[in-house]
């Protein structure tokens, strides 16, 4: 009987100090959370929205500092950081992996989609999850995918109807080897180009035109040095939120979870808000003097058949497990 009163203490200490273990977790932090696109842009939104969910779960201990318009560098320098452990997170294309894990390039293939759904379930389903996890040996960890959308050919000579259009063009695209042979195989003259530099590359007539989604053509303003788009929806792009592997070993299993959970979050109503905005992209585009089009479906699937082999050749330096779960993926998203 006597022992029960310092039976009664201990659980109660027990219960206390559990209850206070989840605050002592999460410690006072800020994280850089760099991007490529302008502030207000659907990819500012989602890391915006990000840091608002991270602040409410965190009781305002961990703090998000948005760093917009390649503040921090271009995005391959930015991976670097993030790999070093001197920058906490980035969210950029797909493509900037590939030097990384090359079968990354798989997401880059063009022609792949439909809509949007198809897109989300295939870097949702076991495919992104196995592109994932071989990232963290390299310094890397992926939280979820942003939506940036497809991707459509503006420039400033004449409106892109069929393949044969992009010959001769000088275009910029993502400096990564799918497309640059996308695009040879149409006879266009691609040219790598960090993002950061395009706007100034189209105003000085060094570049014929680039490729993008409507909401970045919109937000980087090229509709100032650009006459045609042209609706190629030649890829679709999606945009994986990274944190350093660095700082999330650092971070204790409650500010990992906190972290998580509202990147999850993010990317789901980024992904809402950026098609809402591309949508309302073209309007705009339209009405500030951009000429658009559209490509006729046989114009398209003819395009489609014309890059086939750019599949074959860089799916035969893939590991053959990862290409094979690829083709079944793609098999099953078609169906949405």
């Amino acid at each position: 009987m006597k022992n029960k009163p310092l039976a009664l203490l201990a659980a109660v200490l027990a219960f206390a100090f559990a209850s206070a273990a989840p605050a002592q977790d999460i410690q006072e932090r800020t994280i850089k959370f760099g991007h490529l696109n302008n502030p207000g842009h659907p990819t500012s939104l989602g890391v915006r929205k990000f840091a608002e969910i991270v602040a409410a779960k965190s009781g305002g201990k961990i703090k998000v500092q948005e760093y917009a318009a390649s503040q921090l560098g271009n995005e391959l320098q930015q991976q670097s950081a993030l790999q070093g452990g001197v920058q906490e997170m980035l969210v950029a294309s797909t493509t900037s992996l590939n030097g990384i894990v090359k079968e990354f390039g798989l997401l880059d293939f063009p022609f792949l989609f439909a809509n949007e759904r198809q897109a989300d379930a295939l870097v949702d389903g076991p495919l992104g999850k196995l592109l994932n996890s071989k990232l963290p040996e390299k310094g890397l960890v992926v939280l979820g995918y942003f939506d940036l959308g497809f991707r459509n050919v503006t420039n400033s000579k004449r409106p892109i109807t069929k393949g044969a259009d992009l010959e001769g063009l000088k275009l910029r695209v993502i400096p990564n080897p799918v497309f640059l042979e996308t695009f040879k195989t149409f006879k266009a003259n691609p040219v790598g180009m960090p993002f950061a530099e395009l706007y100034g590359a189209l105003e000085s007539k060094a570049m014929d035109g680039q490729e993008n989604p409507f909401a970045v053509i919109e937000s980087s303003k090229f509709y100032e040095v650009q006459k045609f788009v042209s609706g190629t929806n030649h890829v679709y792009a999606t945009n994986p939120i990274q944190i350093s592997k660095r700082f999330w070993d650092r971070l204790s299993p409650a500010e990992q979870k906190i972290i998580q959970d509202a990147a999850t979050e993010a990317q789901n109503w980024q992904r809402v808000a950026s098609r809402e905005v591309t949508g309302k992209a073209l309007g705009e585009l339209k009405a500030k003097g951009m000429v658009y089009n559209d490509i006729a479906p046989a114009e398209l699937a003819s395009m489609r058949a014309a890059v086939r082999p750019v599949y074959d050749k860089f799916s035969a330096a893939y590991d053959p497990a990862v290409v094979t779960l690829f083709r079944s993926e793609l098999e099953r998203v078609s169906k949405l």
